[in-house]
């Protein structure tokens, strides 16, 4: 018979699964255009969060950056990756329904590695580096299929709206 330690049945109860829309609404103030995370598969509140945006051809960004050659714009990979960090703040500092916002403070050492093209789901893992009850800084990664295309570490405040 193996032993569980409460480390493990504490990290076993944190784990989310199953976040949808409609709970990424409620999180999140975004709306269309600018919400860009579409469903949360796999959350560790404290820890981690693995989410996921589904970039189609009818974004509004692609009919611009480029014509003839559509590609996600870093900036929005960064965004969708910082509205993935609020989710993972929001549950992880328990702040639903307080009516706190987490904003961006600072972006660090941001890599863009791979263009992101129409017709992929866009990986977005996010984990916490230092956590405080008003200022928490983040390292996020996007991916396609394990291929990453962008990482970066960002810093984000906890505010009143």
């Amino acid at each position: 018979m193996s032993e569980t330690t409460s480390a493990d049945s504490t990290a076993a109860s944190a784990a989310v699964l199953g976040y949808d829309i409609r709970k990424i609404l409620s999180a999140l103030p975004h709306r269309y255009p600018l919400l860009l995370v579409d469903r949360v598969k796999a959350m560790v509140v404290g820890e981690s969060i693995h989410a996921v945006k589904a970039v189609t051809f009818n974004e509004q960004f692609f009919q611009g950056h480029f014509p003839g050659r559509p590609i996600m714009p870093g900036v929005l990979q960064i965004e969708a990756l910082a509205q993935t960090a609020a989710i993972l703040a929001i549950e992880s500092l328990d702040l639903a329904g307080s009516g706190k916002l987490v904003y961006f403070m600072s972006i660090d050492e941001a890599k863009f590695r791979a263009p992101v093209e129409p017709g992929v789901l866009l990986d977005l893992e996010v984990g916490f580096i230092q956590k405080r009850s008003r200022v928490c800084k983040f390292w996020g990664k996007a991916s396609i299929e394990g291929k990453v295309t962008c990482d970066v570490q960002f810093t984000a405040m906890i505010a009143d709206a």
